[in-house]
């Protein structure tokens, strides 16, 4: 993971655990100069293009869209914007090309369309983890299936994604709200020339 900041880490450092529970070695590394050579290595949360991919026999990547549609940025996001409450996440092996290496397995993230986003959050790090400890317990018994079928690209968000139009209803743009972050990029308008920022919590 060679972003320090990203929300995953606490996921990450639990599934570093569960695989020593498992008596496998683990580490969790953030640098790409610091990945050694070995049997697996997983590529999360990585805002570089890491490219020692011969250090190890596979270089595992999750993905959450149906490869080989969905590829590219924030996959999660936007289907949910697209309205989707059951989104597969998927195990692959990272290739020279983006997202398009053998598929693994599948997971499906089921939501009710109610979820915010720590809680939307949390079920993709559970997938995340049970997707990466089921392959791991499985090895070297698991062989990938080659991507087919028509492909789609995802652009990245931008902060201008989270703007709300006044003059739509809070019910209309309810699953903007949230997919927003609180605090990196938090829903807002625009009126008369000015921006405010909403911050959205469920009351339990």
């Amino acid at each position: 993971m060679d972003n320090r900041d990203s929300w995953i880490i606490p996921y990450t450092m639990e599934l570093v655990s569960k695989l020593k529970r498992d008596g496998k070695y683990a580490s969790l590394i953030h640098e790409h100069d610091d990945v050694e050579e070995g049997d697996i290595l997983c590529l999360l949360a990585c805002e570089k293009i890491f490219r020692k991919l011969d250090l190890n026999i596979h270089n595992l990547v999750v993905h959450e869209s149906d490869l080989p549609k969905g590829k590219g940025w924030s996959p999660l996001t936007w289907q949910i914007l697209e309205g989707k409450n059951k989104i597969p996440v998927t195990l692959f092996e990272a290739a020279e090309d983006v997202d398009a290496g053998p598929i693994y397995a599948k997971e499906y993230i089921e939501l009710d369309g109610t979820e915010l986003l720590p809680e939307i959050k949390h079920k993709q790090g559970l997938a995340t983890q049970k997707l990466i400890v089921d392959f791991i317990r499985q090895y070297p018994d698991i062989e990938g299936k080659k991507q087919y079928g028509e492909e789609s690209f995802y652009p990245r968000r931008k902060p201008m994604d989270s703007k709300l139009d006044i003059q739509k209803s809070i019910a209309e743009q309810f699953d903007l709200l949230r997919v927003c972050d609180n605090e990196r990029y938090p829903a807002f308008f625009i009126k008369e020339g000015k921006r405010y920022n909403l911050n959205i919590y469920k009351d339990e």
